[in-house]
């Protein structure tokens, strides 16, 4: 399975990424492994989405990275 998983940040702002193995990944963001969220530790998981495989997973966190995406995250699972 492909997760694609929503963070919060402490700016309020929210992440988005994808990955196999969605525990590990978390680990990696609250430890400041992850470039992109550390700065803006701690970080809160949101919600996970799975797909059964990763080319899904990886249009649809494109999807949600994109304008129309974010519109989609506020109103509907945020």
């Amino acid at each position: 399975m492909f997760y694609v998983y929503i963070l919060k940040c402490s700016n309020e702002k929210l992440y988005v990424g994808c990955t196999e193995n969605l525990k590990d990944r978390l680990e990696r963001h609250n430890k400041g492994y992850v470039p992109a969220t550390k700065a803006l530790l701690p970080v809160k998981l949101m919600t996970y989405i799975c797909f059964p495989n990763k080319y899904t997973a990886f249009n649809f966190e494109k999807y949600l990275k994109s304008g129309s995406g974010r519109a989609f995250l506020n109103k509907h699972l945020i």
